[in-house]
């Protein structure tokens, strides 16, 4: 699973130093961990994302971002609570989902926001 700086989230998921309004950059709908080493519900969801990459793959990315080093990423969402779960459709808005959740509420999310044709 790849861990994001900010250098690679311009690229790959929105260059907010570009364009003010949502523009996603991607190929494929994401889904973004917001996580921190300390934090233990964020070790509760880390080996489910690792099941769900494998079973959606080459259908969605999943990314994980550590506020602890990505501070400016962090604030640029507002994230204030670990885990924050971000959900990036290929179109339309991204959203955001508090808190460690369980597999089936993932793969609802998943296949409600990402997949959605």
């Amino acid at each position: 699973m790849e861990h994001l700086t900010k250098d690679t989230f311009l690229v790959k998921v929105f260059n907010y130093e570009q364009n003010k309004d949502w523009k996603f950059e991607g190929e494929l709908p994401c889904l973004i961990d917001f996580y921190a080493d300390w934090c233990q519900p964020c070790k509760m969801v880390a080996p489910i994302l690792e099941e769900l990459q494998k079973e959606y793959d080459g259908k969605i990315n999943i990314y994980k971002i550590d506020t602890e080093a990505e501070t400016e990423l962090a604030s640029a969402f507002g994230i204030r609570s670990i885990p924050s779960l971000l959900f990036i459709p290929k179109e339309g808005q991204p959203q955001m989902a508090m808190g460690a959740l369980p597999k089936d509420s993932l793969k609802k999310a998943i296949d409600d926001v990402l997949l959605k044709n």
